[in-house]
């Protein structure tokens, strides 16, 4: 039986996951835009505010493992049909709390669970089971720049919507724009697959086997500890860069640009590492971004600031930001096949939202307690150098489960 007769078309497939990615991460990567009006219009701390987006990047990445565990089971689209809800429903929550606590149960626990249900769990499980092995790396490659498009695209929009709406005004349009979602959902509704496609030695694997022999598993481990780190860098910046420049004197458009430049240079930055994932090792790719990392915010800091030493820092920033995404996801799929991708890839996806929690809430609490962001950006130097290191280690070939095992699924 041709395994190509269950698969949905390729355009069709790569078209609909990009808009979903570019529509949610767009907004998402626009936070920190949020963050000077909010606080200066309510009187609340940065501290209140980056609490609410530490939580929310702490739900995503809790309900991300349930979010992948529905998807395997019930179908990603349907689990998308859900997050264009909740994404709609939290951003108008967001516009409309009027206490740190409503603000943080809004944009914090509501949001981040339409992350979960919109964004790379769920659109990477859909690809892996509907994509051949050999393409994989590509196909999420092209998902993932289309999630970097979104934001060099949507993050001056949001600027803009702030500075001619308001910042409430802004939230209500963008929650509108979010039902969108629901519609592409419909057309990512997968045919019936055999259960060969999805690997022999997994077929009859449940949900609990595939989560233990994973956690055991030293590799996965690692792919952890490096997200983790990924997520720390990237929300930190993402949510703190805009205020630290502000900070700095330089005016706010430098921000929103710098942002959308984070966007646009991602675009190539995870295409490319999506293409080189299919010929090179992804653990050595892993290890050379998270080192380069390291290296641009040790020259970021050591440099004169500038407009266009920060437009730089950004360029260099975006080819490395979500480039992590493809080759990460492309390994958990190689090692323990696409039965339970969405569900696996979910809680690596946990770890880096563990370490954006820590990023952005650091972030707001060092600088409140010293005034500057100085210690945080330390931090990140510091880690960028662990990942790199426990990146190499990492091993991509398929596990080698027990043969009693793939008998047991035979007719």
């Amino acid at each position: 039986m041709n395994p190509a007769a269950h698969r949905l078309p390729l355009l069709q497939l790569l078209i609909c996951s990009s808009l979903i990615l570019t529509l949610a991460m767009g907004i998402r990567h626009g936070f920190g835009l949020w963050m000077q009006p909010i606080t200066q219009d309510q009187d609340w701390t940065r501290e209140a505010f980056s609490r609410a987006i530490a939580v929310q990047n702490l739900s995503w990445g809790l309900f991300g493992i349930g979010a992948g565990m529905l998807a395997d089971r019930w179908g990603g689209w349907r689990v998308l049909l859900g997050g264009a809800l909740l994404w709609t429903l939290g951003l108008c929550g967001m516009a409309l709390s009027e206490s740190p606590l409503a603000f943080t149960l809004s944009t914090g626990v509501v949001i981040g669970a339409a992350q979960a249900a919109s964004t790379y769990g769920v659109l990477y499980g859909i690809i892996g089971r509907q994509i051949a092995p050999e393409k994989r790396s590509w196909a999420m490659g092209v998902t993932g720049a289309a999630g970097s498009f979104g934001q060099f695209l949507l993050v001056p929009t949001e600027g803009w919507l702030i500075s001619s709406f308001g910042w409430q005004q802004a939230l209500l349009v963008l929650g509108a724009s979010t039902l969108l979602i629901a519609p592409l959902a419909l057309l990512l509704r997968e045919p019936a697959t055999p259960a060969a496609a999805t690997g022999a030695t997994t077929a009859q694997q449940g949900i609990w086997q595939a989560m233990r022999e994973a956690m055991a598993y030293p590799s996965f481990r690692l792919l952890m500890a490096g997200y983790f780190v990924c997520g720390f860098q990237v929300v930190f910046i993402g949510v703190h860069l805009p205020s630290y420049l502000k900070d700095q004197g330089l005016a706010p458009q430098v921000a929103s640009t710098a942002l959308a430049l984070i966007g646009l240079f991602n675009v190539f930055g995870s295409y490319g590492v999506g293409l080189l994932g299919q010929r090179w090792p992804k653990r050595y790719l892993l290890a050379i971004i998270y080192g380069t990392r390291s290296v641009a915010i040790t020259l970021f800091l050591l440099a004169p600031l500038t407009p266009w030493s920060v437009y730089l820092f950004a360029a260099v920033m975006g080819l490395l930001w979500l480039s992590t995404v493809p080759p990460t996801n492309a390994i958990v799929a190689q090692i323990f096949g696409v039965r339970h991708f969405s569900m696996l890839s979910g809680f690596v996806f946990c770890s880096h939202q563990v370490g954006s929690f820590c990023g952005v809430w650091l972030g707001g609490l060092l600088y409140d307690r010293n005034g500057n962001y100085d210690l945080v950006w330390l931090i990140s130097i510091g880690l960028g150098l662990f990942a790199t290191a426990v990146s190499l280690p990492v091993r991509e070939t398929a596990i080698q489960r027990a043969p009693q095992r793939v008998a047991a699924s035979a007719p």
